[in-house]
């Protein structure tokens, strides 16, 4: 059997996404989210998107297609796995894993930038000091916790054998998974979200390699050409956890000229 695969999808466009950017653009506090995080769910672009996806899959060859999905709980990550197999005539099973969810964001859920600054002004500070990775907002998740859980999933996915697996889930998850297949450190994971942060319904693939030093190797990252030949708008909307802000390698401005940016977008 040839060694494990994964194929990774960051879900198409939400309406979270979409609402985030607009309470940012018109600089409010709070997020009109039309429903809690796990029930968000993809926009028509989203939709559209995720079909992309699926006409990408319709085309790889037979030792390529993937046997199983595993999808993170939350609507969007599912929706996005379900339109794409019905665009490419696949019947698969599903298999859903709550390590697979968006980062929590805690008290700071549903706030744009300017929401926690004005809410929790002390959290502000707290992330600007510690670091975008690390940080830890109260009641929720750092990447760190996140990068924990994919782990796990990883090593439960090499263990079950299956050739090619899909995994349909949410940027920051996503981009953890390759930073663990990498063997990234901090600052190469935060430069990398910075600059090439995952784009809706982007793929990456990657594979176990006995060879590599982490166990497993990265073959493509952030794919978007399937949506640029349908003509299909791309989105590059971080989610709650990807927004750009302060982080270790870059303390000196002052909190108020760091342009905190870990609003609740949904990721």
């Amino acid at each position: 059997m040839k060694p494990t695969q994964i194929i990774l999808v960051r879900h198409g466009q939400s309406q979270g996404n979409v609402a985030a950017e607009l309470a940012s653009a018109d600089h409010l506090e709070r997020i009109d989210v039309p429903a809690r995080d796990p029930d968000i769910e993809l926009s028509e672009l989203g939709e559209r998107q995720a079909t992309a996806v699926g006409h990408w899959l319709s085309e790889l060859g037979e030792d390529e297609r993937p046997s199983i999905v595993w999808t993170s709980p939350y609507r969007r990550a599912r929706q996005t796995g379900e339109i794409a197999l019905r665009a490419a005539s696949f019947e698969l099973d599903f298999r859903t894993d709550e390590r697979l969810r968006d980062r929590d964001m805690g008290i700071t859920d549903m706030l744009t930038a300017a929401g926690i600054e004005a809410k929790y002004p002390e959290e502000t500070e707290r992330r600007a000091w510690i670091g975008k990775f690390y940080y830890r907002p109260p009641g929720g998740e750092s990447w760190a916790d996140v990068a924990q859980r994919v782990r796990q999933v990883m090593a439960d996915i090499a263990n079950a054998k299956d050739a090619v697996v899909l995994v349909t889930a949410h940027d920051v998850v996503n981009l953890l998974f390759c930073y663990v297949a990498e063997g990234m450190d901090e600052s190469s994971v935060l430069d990398r979200s910075k600059n090439n942060g995952l784009k809706n319904a982007a793929i990456c693939r990657l594979q176990v390699d006995d060879s590599s030093p982490t166990g497993w190797v990265v073959t493509a990252y952030n794919i978007d050409e399937h949506l640029v030949d349908e003509g299909i708008t791309v989105t590059d909307q971080p989610g709650a956890s990807d927004e750009v802000g302060p982080d270790p390698s870059n303390a000196e401005p002052p909190v108020a000229e760091a342009e905190m940016q870990e609003g609740s977008e949904r990721g």
